[in-house]
């Protein structure tokens, strides 16, 4: 069946980094656009960043510009968020999602076709 599957997720300082995959099974990736999105405790998902199928082109919502990039690997089948500079405010469950429609700019949700469970960033000293 159609899959995917965050990992990298853990507690970190601020300031600290982690990088997070999203691996695909039952299908292939190349197809796919993939957005990142997070929830925070209390707060609606929200969307992260976006990369196209080709990963030609990338978006990044306003407080992630600069310290978060999101690239991927189609021969391996996984789409990676490297974060950097992280803040306590990151905090959150990170969540892939997958979309077969081409779309621009900061992900939303209604776009996206597949998602995974989610995998929890802790941001915390």
């Amino acid at each position: 069946q159609v899959q995917l599957v965050e990992s990298g997720g853990g507690l970190v300082q601020p300031g600290g980094s982690l990088r997070l995959s999203c691996a695909a099974s039952g299908f292939g990736l190349d197809y796919y656009a993939i957005g990142w999105f997070r929830q925070a405790p209390g707060n609606e998902r929200e969307g992260v960043s976006r990369i196209d199928s080709s990963g030609d082109h990338t978006t990044y919502a306003d407080s992630m510009k600069g310290r978060f990039t999101i690239s991927r690997d189609n021969s391996k089948n996984v789409v990676y968020l490297q974060m950097n500079n992280l803040r306590p405010e990151d905090t959150a469950v990170y969540f892939c999602a997958a979309a077969l429609t081409g779309g621009w700019g900061i992900p939303q949700l209604r776009e996206f076709d597949y998602w995974g469970q989610g995998t929890q960033v802790t941001v915390s000293s």
